[in-house]
């Protein structure tokens, strides 16, 4: 594959993604894609055999950069605590149209066929559900945390974070560092006063 080939295929995941998050899967056809990069729907099926490809291409991409995120994270030295923190942060000070694909994929699955739904699934398990119900884990067997179910404990940490994946919410910026640690506190310490 020659260096053009590979800009080309960075070029249409960047303009899909884009397209994916503001009309959603079943509303973006092929040639709105191949139109938005400026080639020929040839060209796009040389690098992707259909948008389902395309799509799972958007989101597995996405899923590698959070996995990567969640190791760096995780061999920091620090508390369990620290580790959801500095997860919180990764994600929300990300641009907004990067936070959304979480929620892209989230929404959009149902579109898929059964296989490549089993397939995401697996993917997502391993690459971030799996990693970040290891941290709670970790704080649950190190003594930090209560002793929840640590993978319902990931979800509520997520659906605390959900509103933060739409643009449309929180505008094109990163949110601020205090309304991060907001949303960790509360996640962490609850909203009630100590006396």
């Amino acid at each position: 594959m020659t260096i053009p080939e590979i800009g080309l295929r960075e070029q249409i995941l960047v303009t899909a993604k884009s397209l994916f998050i503001q009309q959603g899967y079943h509303g973006l056809a092929m040639r709105q894609i191949s139109e938005a990069v400026g080639v020929s729907k040839a060209a796009l099926y040389y690098h992707f055999k259909d948008k389902e490809e395309l799509f799972l291409a958007i989101l597995s991409g996405y899923l590698n950069e959070i996995e990567a995120a969640i190791d760096k994270i995780m061999a920091k030295p620090v508390s369990s605590s620290e580790h959801i923190r500095l997860f919180a942060e990764y994600i929300l000070k990300q641009p907004a149209d990067q936070r959304a694909v979480t929620r892209l994929g989230s929404q959009e699955m149902s579109q898929l066929s059964a296989s490549s739904r089993k397939l995401f699934g697996k993917i997502y398990h391993d690459k971030f559900i799996g990693k970040l119900t290891a941290i709670f884990k970790a704080g649950i067997e190190n003594g930090e945390f209560q002793a929840f179910d640590a993978e319902v404990s990931t979800w509520a940490l997520l659906g605390m974070m959900y509103p933060y994946f739409y643009p449309a919410h929180t505008g094109d910026s990163p949110l601020p560092t205090k309304t991060i640690h907001d949303i960790v506190n509360i996640y962490l310490n609850g909203v009630r006063k100590r006396s």
